[in-house]
């Protein structure tokens, strides 16, 4: 649009200088233009060049309060994830601690456990070897018992 505001400017001159010089010898009240006509022309070109960049400046302004908001806009929604990232990394090792922990009681109790296992098994091994000892008392126990009843009833009878 500015560019075919210059073109016409360029063409009035042009017309003013060229045209208005072939027709001076013919006419020559047609050489002397009148000013408020061209004046006006020039004026009018002037206005519509002003209305142009005014234009340029009200959408570079536009799109610059655009592209504010917008980076003011992704520069909150940044600033919100970033807390949300820290805020999920801190549950992560609160959770990661906690877990830690319970696995550490879990252990010693397995091991407490284990501890229990082996001395239950010593107890019963050991019990184990006590009922083999009376077992094997009793039998020969119960040996002697049989020879002297039996030597009881040889005296006897």
């Amino acid at each position: 649009m500015a560019f075919r505001a210059n073109q016409q400017l360029r063409e009035d001159i042009w017309d003013y200088r060229y045209k208005s010089a072939g027709n001076a010898n013919e006419n020559m009240a047609s050489f002397v233009p009148s000013p408020a006509k061209e004046y006006g022309a020039a004026l009018n070109l002037v206005h519509q060049a002003a209305e142009i960049f005014s234009d340029m400046e009200n959408h570079a302004r536009e799109t610059e309060a655009r592209a504010q908001a917008l980076c003011k806009s992704l520069t909150e929604k940044l600033q919100l994830a970033e807390r949300q990232r820290e805020s999920s990394e801190r549950a992560r090792h609160e959770i990661v601690d906690e877990l830690n922990g319970k696995l550490v009681e879990v252990s010693r109790a397995l091991q407490q456990a284990q501890m229990r296992i082996a001395v239950a098994e010593d107890h019963a091994t050991a019990a184990e070897f006590r009922a083999q000892a009376a077992e094997t008392q009793l039998y020969k126990a119960n040996q002697e018992l049989a020879a002297v009843s039996e030597a009881i009833r040889k005296r006897l009878l």
